[in-house]
């Protein structure tokens, strides 16, 4: 008959019953519509409950919005929300609706009445707290919380509603980039946290308790969310004077709907950011020590260029000399012409200083330290970052913190993420944008980078292409680990120039440590010289029980130019011991069955014995971290791992890099 060919609207339901008369048509629900009523019947009775909830909670939804989107009282509107509220917590359904209906509802309420109260604000905010407890606030609502926490940092519903909210958010947010309102109020309650009595020892206790009482955080998504909060933070100080170069329109500016060109303010003039070749030819004969710096405001920015004569001075008094400068000299002259320094405003300066000292905190937790080394390795900060003194200051306390770190996946992420580009390592050496302490952390980067670092050659070999002249200048200030680099650098013969080898050991002998370190290796070199010189035994097997000093003092006796069968299989034999074995010019067969050499040693032979052919490591601690220094090992073609703990992956790996390996024991091991 046509009946029900048009819908019924929510709104025109007058009531909604389940059928409860004798004989009644099994599993219905009776709804009362202006006219007569409609008998809805289910299939069974859990498909009918579900209906006559689904249908209550519709009705009630479209009540409460009409109710409060034309508010006359705001006590009433008040008592309405809490009604709702409870209405969504009492609900049987189970639904993300369910929640996010109701604080959509209040949050177009709040958007649309801006003539609020603080008062009503605390009043709404502690009426829906209790939805917000297993849910995300939505993005207006989120806007909303923002004021609050600007607004009224030190109101006790930023600590009593807030924290529970923004605890969820770190905990079980997965991505900020499709939800960044809620990294901006996470942000903004940070900033309120900080501006309590106790500062940034109330934020203390908030990373604390987001890591736990626990050595390690059971959560995994909390610090790659805190991380994230804090570069976009960061970035925000300095989001002006970057979007000023290019006259792009900043994130603020975008929300405001200035997204053309000309609704923009101009652009900072860039030619006064750098000096002009005019000016510094002028400055070179100009009898002033230093002119006055140019001076670039906005507003929120200061930019300052400073010009240093002195290192012009020494640029241009060897102008017309056909020589070649020294490479000592060049060390001691700016690399730079010009500094520029970036000064904050004194808002941007607060939130730069809370959000630097949370990356600090967070490099204090073991468990983190990894993986935020890792979130940093690619430094993302762009280049403007590191002119401010602030900042390259304060940070230099995390990269400290990574460098101590006896676990080589924590401080290996101070070397750059990709060759060509550079690493916390190039910022914080002598010359580098960050380094304001003539170059001790620089030194005890490369201390612990040398002593853990398997591949030492090549590590040695980009400090000599790059990082030379600070290497030197370090090593003439007595720096013992610098000292160490460079004679490792005339040991592995790294050095081909003849003059800059005579310029590493000139600078070698200006220092008392430097004297004594040179004349312990050209002793070592006359040793060496003797141990290889063609003679001697072509096999040897040393006798069990043997000790690493055992077999330093036999190769100490003689020549061993022509030995290529070794057997320090059932000795005492470690690590240790590679030292002296990489120094065996002929060696092809190397037995190290049941002995402690480990992973160190294989790394450092994998550099040096590429011609080794036959390699037994039966039974011996090493792992997959010093198995894979093996695939630059091209001429194995024998290689026993029987009783290790080599992985099938790095098993795959290994054959996939060693194209001659013919035979190959992997008998007890995981691969097997």
């Amino acid at each position: 008959t046509g009946y029900m060919e048009n819908s019924i609207s929510y709104s025109a339901i007058e009531d909604v019953q389940l059928l409860s008369w004798e004989n009644a048509p099994k599993y219905c629900l009776q709804l009362t519509i202006p006219g007569g009523t409609v008998l809805l019947q289910a299939a069974n009775s859990y498909l009918r409950d579900q209906w006559f909830h689904s249908l209550q909670w519709k009705k009630k939804i479209y009540k409460y919005k009409k109710v409060l989107s034309n508010p006359s009282r705001w006590e009433v509107v008040l008592k309405e929300i809490r009604t709702l509220v409870d209405m969504a917590l009492t609900s049987p359904l189970q639904d993300d609706s369910i929640h996010q209906a109701p604080l959509e509802i209040v949050s177009k309420l709040l958007s649309e009445n801006n003539n609020l109260t603080t008062q009503d604000h605390e009043s709404i905010i502690v009426a829906i707290a209790p939805l917000l407890e297993n849910n995300h606030p939505p993005p207006d609502l989120c806007e909303f919380f923002c004021k609050h926490c600007r607004e009224r940092p030190r109101s006790m519903v930023v600590i009593e509603v807030f924290t529970p909210v923004v605890q969820r958010i770190l905990k079980h947010n997965m991505d900020f980039g499709k939800c960044p309102r809620l990294r901006l109020f996470t942000q903004e309650y940070i900033l309120a946290l900080n501006e309590l009595n106790a500062g940034m020892e109330v934020v203390k206790k908030f990373i604390h308790s987001m890591h736990g009482p626990t050595g390690q955080c059971p959560h995994p998504r909390v610090l790659p969310n805190l991380v994230a909060v804090c570069l976009a933070a960061i970035y925000s100080c300095y989001e002006e004077f970057i979007n000023s170069r290019d006259n792009s329109p900043s994130l603020k500016e975008i929300r405001n709907g200035c997204q053309q060109q000309c609704d923009r303010k101009p652009n900072l003039p860039l030619r006064l950011l750098h000096t002009s070749p005019d000016l510094v030819s002028q400055e070179a004969t100009l009898t002033e020590s230093r002119l006055k710096p140019v001076i670039v405001t906005s507003n929120e920015i200061h930019v300052e260029v400073e010009r240093n004569n002195t290192a012009n001075q020494k640029m241009t008094a060897n102008v017309g000399n056909d020589s070649e400068p020294n490479l000592i000299d060049c060390l001691m002259v700016s690399p730079t012409c010009s500094t520029m320094s970036i000064e904050l405003s004194a808002q941007a300066d607060r939130i730069l200083g809370c959000y630097v000292e949370i990356l600090k905190m967070l490099s204090d937790y073991d468990d983190w330290r990894p993986a935020l080394a890792s979130l940093l390795q690619p430094i993302p900060f762009p280049k403007d970052f590191w002119f401010g003194f602030f900042f390259p200051r304060e940070l230099k306390y995390v990269i400290q913190r990574f460098a101590e770190d006896p676990r080589q996946e924590v401080h290996s992420c101070l070397l750059s993420v990709r060759a060509g580009k550079d690493g916390w390592f190039q910022l914080y050496s002598p010359g580098g944008v960050a380094c304001d302490d003539d170059g001790e952390l620089f030194a005890s980067m490369v201390h612990i980078l040398m002593g853990s670092c398997y591949k030492t050659k090549k590590f040695l070999l980009s400090l000599a292409e790059n990082k030379l002249g600070p290497c030197m200048l370090l090593a003439l200030r007595g720096n013992q680990t610098m000292v160490e680099i460079l004679c490792l650098m005339l040991e592995y013969n790294i050095i081909d120039n003849n003059d800059t080898q005579l310029q590493i050991i000139s600078t070698l002998e200006s220092t008392d440590v430097g004297k004594r370190m040179y004349e312990q290796l050209c002793d070592r070199q006359r040793e060496l010289k003797e141990l290889q010189r063609k003679g001697g035994p072509t096999r040897l097997t040393l006798p069990s029980k043997s000790t690493d000093a055992d077999l330093a003092r036999l190769l100490s006796s003689g020549s061993f130019g022509n030995l290529e069968n070794l057997s320090l299989a059932f000795t005492n034999v470690t690590s240790a011991c590679a030292e002296h074995l990489i120094k065996l010019p002929s060696l092809k067969q190397l037995n190290l069955w049941s002995t402690q050499f480990g992973d160190a040693g294989l790394r450092l032979l994998s550099e040096h014995l590429t011609m080794l052919q036959v390699l037994n490591l039966c039974e011996t601690p090493v792992t997959d971290a010093g198995l894979l220094a093996l695939s630059s090992m091209k001429s194995l073609c024998s290689l026993n791992m029987n009783s290790t703990k080599l992985s099938a992956d790095t098993y795959e790996d290994l054959k996939a890099k060693l194209p001659n390996l013919k035979e190959v024991d992997v008998r007890y091991t995981e691969a097997w």
